[in-house]
């Protein structure tokens, strides 16, 4: 099964970022290696609902069952003892994240309300670009009605990419609607 951004990635990006970058090898082209997405529940300590909703809402929008994160220390000021669950996360690759990626770009973040693009300043100096969503309506899976509370959650983007520069110049080409300055 292969996935229609994967093959518009070989086909069309592969030759497009050799010709920018002035590549020599094949390999050297920055590719995207796994997204991960995140959610931090600091209301989970108190309501177990919040844990359950949260679970199965990452899991219809990525395809993939999310792992309880869990404190590594207690804070008082928290309320959170060690060992509670404090967030979920699931990690993405190969043909599960090329579908994410492409119902992100495509389907996703045309839906945001008053959409103008995003920041391309959230790239962490190495390739790799973070995006936080402060809703989780914006994807087609998630119905309104199914949900008890509006979450936000990060995804991470993680490339080969060595600059940011050719993080950037990589989801352009994938599609992601970078705002111009």
């Amino acid at each position: 099964m292969s996935t229609r951004l994967k093959t518009y990635y070989q086909e069309k990006v592969v030759p497009k970022l050799t010709e920018q970058f002035k590549y020599t090898n094949v390999h050297q082209v920055p590719k995207v290696v796994k997204v991960t997405v995140n959610r931090g529940l600091g209301e989970a300590a108190q309501n177990a609902k919040a844990l359950e909703a949260s679970l199965a809402e990452i899991a219809v929008i990525t395809g993939q069952k999310p792992v309880v994160t869990r404190a590594k220390k207690a804070i008082a000021g928290f309320k959170i003892r060690q060992g509670m669950p404090v967030g979920i996360m699931v990690t993405l690759r190969s043909d599960r994240m090329y579908n994410f990626l492409d119902r992100l770009i495509n389907l996703a973040l045309p839906r945001i309300r008053d959409f103008r693009g995003i920041s391309p300043k959230s790239f962490d100096g190495r390739g790799n670009f973070t995006l936080g969503l402060r809703e989780q309506l914006i994807f087609p899976e998630v119905e309104y009605d199914s949900i008890d509370q509006i979450r936000g959650m990060d995804i991470s983007i993680i490339t080969t990419a060595t600059t940011d520069e050719e993080g950037r110049a990589l989801l352009k080409e994938l599609g992601m609607p970078f705002r111009d300055n």
